[in-house]
């Protein structure tokens, strides 16, 4: 359901006060083929980790445990599986069943590479293409993978560049997006940024078929880590940052592709403050013009106009990272603190629940 333009005019106007939350509220029912369930990697009460799965009420349908810390995941089309990915390093991903979070196949990076915590399928499901980097050369690549044949590593795509992170598949089928961060890091030597004088992000554009890179578009600033993407029903395309340059400056952290160029958004100063300089969730709605984004740096949510860059309004959420749409065209938001958070123009956000697990930066 689109917004309506008065609706939007007076949303965009009472924006720039900051939301609170209020009550509990159910998620709204999902038609036609959307499932009425979500999930994210967790981190449990115990120190462990694993992968929870909840319905539309926030209960929790069930739980799967996984060796080490998980960060996002991706749906197989046309399969009842969902898939998540380790981080910091990625040295596999594991592939559940989706209705009863049974694990049907745990997939080792190959020697000298590790995922970098994201992946998505080809529309007809067979096809898998996950970020990942040769951490000795520096080099970031597109793994592919036969989901048909177990899972097996069936061909390689070049970056051209170092430190991708989050890879999304075009409404047209046929082109990957992926954020290429810049930054180079060793799995020897934690998360250390070996290479900020000299770090060069994008936002790449390949073709899924052949590997061929149709576009590489840099952001204003060498600094701009970019880092996440997100694409609109319509084909639209955003990108968000994470800056590397100095604390007190506060750069533009989010973007849209227009007319070959990378347009960059800025909001009121408070709200660029808030941010603190980091989006771990960028997100479009699939229903209208609306785009989420998250900062956990900054506790901070936010919902703004995708074609004009126009605040909606902002939320105050501490350790807020993960970001899923919601029919009729609202935002579930997830938090380091186990909160679930409906964020909507039209109204207050309201908490929908608020389990005993530590969500990771994304919702699936």
């Amino acid at each position: 359901m689109s917004i309506h333009r008065r609706s939007l005019l007076k949303a965009t106007l009472a924006g720039c006060a900051t939301a609170t939350l209020v009550g509990c509220s159910l998620l709204p029912r999902k038609t036609g083929s959307q499932p009425e369930r979500y999930s994210g990697a967790v981190g449990l009460p115990n120190g462990g980790f694993g992968v929870s799965a909840f319905d539309r009420a926030g209960a929790t349908l069930w739980q799967a445990p996984v060796d080490t810390r998980c960060h996002s995941g991706c749906n197989r089309p046309g399969q009842d599986e969902i898939l998540f990915f380790e981080r910091r390093p990625g040295w596999s991903f594991y592939v559940f069943d989706a209705a009863t979070g049974q694990r049907r196949h745990r997939i080792l990076a190959q020697n000298g590479e590790h995922f970098v915590g994201h992946g998505v399928f080809s529309p007809d499901g067979r096809w898998l293409y996950t970020t990942a980097s040769r951490y000795e050369q520096g080099q970031g690549i597109v793994a592919v993978y036969d989901a048909q044949r177990g899972y097996q590593r069936t061909q390689t795509f070049e970056l051209g560049g170092i430190g991708p992170h989050e890879i999304t598949l075009h409404p047209d089928g046929n082109t990957l997006v992926v954020g290429l961060g810049g930054i180079l890091t060793h799995p020897d030597y934690d998360r250390i940024k070996l290479n900020l004088d000299t770090m060069a992000p994008a936002l790449i554009l390949m073709d899924r078929h052949s590997g061929s890179i149709t576009g590489r578009l840099a952001p204003a600033h060498h600094h701009q880590s970019t880092r996440h993407v997100s694409t609109s029903a319509n084909g639209q395309i955003y990108a968000a940052y994470q800056y590397q340059g100095p604390r007190h400056e506060t750069p533009a952290l989010l973007a849209r592709l227009e007319n070959g160029q990378l347009r960059e958004y800025r909001f009121d100063p408070l709200t660029q403050s808030a941010l603190g300089n980091y989006i771990a969730s960028v997100v479009a709605h699939p229903e209208n013009d609306l785009v989420a984004a998250a900062s956990p740096v900054g506790g901070t949510a936010i919902l703004f106009q995708g074609s004009t860059g126009a605040l909606i309004t902002r939320l105050l959420l501490p350790d807020c990272a993960g970001i899923q749409s919601l029919a009729g065209g609202d935002f579930l938001v997830s938090s380091g603190q186990g909160k679930l958070v409906r964020l909507s123009a039209h109204y207050p956000a309201r908490e929908v629940a608020h389990l005993p697990v530590h969500w990771d930066h994304h919702l699936v």
